[in-house]
């Protein structure tokens, strides 16, 4: 089950970043909307509804929750860039997948994250080695720079849209 669950396997918080991967890491962060896009456009409402692995959440549901977790991102960089060291409000993010909203049409998330990478590529890209450098407080995670975070939301991004291919992959050899 852990293959499943975690295709790309687990994030490394220890891991060092330099400033060449960052770059690298951005262009993974600009291209996750056209990748997911790719991935789901020719998908049904059933496929769409249906977990990616067993016991998991739909395709809409990690679709919808991509543009919950970048919106999240997005704004806790903003606030890392223009507070000191400011104390970011985590949530369940089970629990937003369970709302009414992770329901409706995908492509209310995916329009909404092809404007919303457009924007945030071009913040981090004019980013300088202390803009990167800058700190945030994560209640669960402590301290994280926004280097670290550019490299946890690029996993985060190619982490579930593995998840969505491989469901994918798994719903059509059947």
């Amino acid at each position: 089950m852990d293959d499943i669950r975690y295709p790309i396997g687990t994030f490394d918080f220890e891991k060092e970043i330099s400033e060449k991967q960052i770059t690298a890491l951005i262009e993974q962060i600009e291209v996750l909307p056209e990748l997911l896009i790719r991935a789901v456009e020719k998908l049904t409402e059933e496929q769409l509804d249906a977990p990616y692995r067993p016991g998991g959440w739909t395709i809409r549901q990690l679709v919808h929750h991509l543009a919950d977790s970048n919106m999240n991102a997005y704004i806790r960089i903003k606030l890392a860039l223009t507070e000191d060291k400011p104390t970011i409000k985590p949530y369940d993010e089970a629990l937003w997948a369970e709302l009414n909203d992770s329901q409706l049409p995908i492509e209310l998330s995916t329009k909404l994250l092809d404007g919303l990478h457009k924007r945030w590529v071009i913040l981090l890209r004019s980013l300088s080695s202390s803009g990167l450098d800058r700190e945030l407080i994560h209640p669960d995670m402590g301290l994280l720079t926004i280097k670290k975070l550019i490299d946890l939301y690029a996993w985060h991004g190619n982490h579930h849209l593995a998840q969505i291919s491989s469901g994918i992959r798994r719903m059509t050899s059947n």
